[in-house]
């Protein structure tokens, strides 16, 4: 039997391997503290534009169209918006908050004065990453199917799906912000308005990629979120198609493992001295 700890004491790390776990502590802690300025970002957004696309619009696409291949738009959009709004949080998780614990709050240099290392830093953050991204999802699910959006159980795996989507978006902005050394004014400007912003008008999410211009197609078929949508859009269907759907999610997995080892090789040269 162990001696009681001391009261106040801090509790001793865990064993290594498991060190990542106080890293994500400490950012779930750091979330609970300020999570109403995430409310609109995060929730009521993707809550906009189910209202204004999937409704609105899609009443207007409906009427003179019929909807999407026979689908009806407020059932064809949704699923797009599920793995796109993954994307956008991705994002505004992994860039300002990434840059911010290296140059001006430091956090993660005082987590490395401890024996967590750097690998526990890294998997410590991301798994905030993906907490944060898997409960918007369920909300947003949640919230869609009030107004009838999902027709399939599949929209469960779909949750999984998004939430992969967003991954495969977060660890190589990870890489990025952990080396850029200029103004993230500017730095990050750019990327969401050259990358995040362009792939949520091409990727699928609001009309089929076909629509595209033939030059811009293949511009979408190497992105996450264009294999995330399809995904998603196959699962929420009354028949998914499945080889199709393991082919996407194939994609995002390499494009995640991929982003995963950029971002240790990049908080590696970053943050060990």
């Amino acid at each position: 039997m162990s001696a009681p700890t001391a009261r106040g004491a801090p509790s001793p790390l865990p064993p290594a391997g498991r060190r990542w776990l106080p890293v994500l502590g400490f950012w779930w802690l750091q979330y609970r503290r300020t999570w109403v300025s995430s409310v609109v970002s995060r929730f009521l957004m993707p809550l906009l534009f189910l209202l204004s696309v999937g409704f609105m619009l899609g009443s207007l696409v409906d009427r003179s169209a019929g909807g999407v291949d026979g689908v009806p738009y407020l059932r064809y959009v949704v699923p797009g918006i599920l793995a796109a709004q993954a994307m956008w949080a991705a994002v505004t998780e992994s860039t300002y908050s990434v840059l911010g614990a290296i140059r001006w709050t430091r956090q993660y240099h005082a987590m490395l004065a401890t024996p967590i290392a750097v690998a526990d830093v890294l998997a410590g953050h991301l798994a905030y990453v993906v907490l944060s991204l898997a409960m918007g999802t369920v909300a947003f699910v949640a919230v869609a199917a009030l107004f009838g959006a999902w027709t399939s159980w599949g929209v469960l795996l779909a949750i999984s799906v998004a939430v992969l989507t967003g991954l495969a978006f977060a660890a190589p902005c990870f890489a990025v912000a952990a080396q850029f050394t200029d103004s993230a004014d500017t730095s990050f400007s750019v990327i969401y308005r050259l990358v995040v912003t362009p792939l949520f008008l091409v990727s699928g999410t609001f009309f089929p990629l076909e629509q595209l211009p033939a030059l811009l197609r293949p511009v979408a078929w190497v992105t996450p979120l264009w294999h995330g949508v399809e995904a998603c859009r196959s699962l929420t269907a009354p028949a998914p198609d499945w080889p199709a759907v393991a082919g996407h999610v194939a994609v995002l997995a390499v494009m995640t493992g991929a982003g995963l080892w950029w971002a240790w090789r990049a908080f590696t040269r970053r943050l060990v001295v």
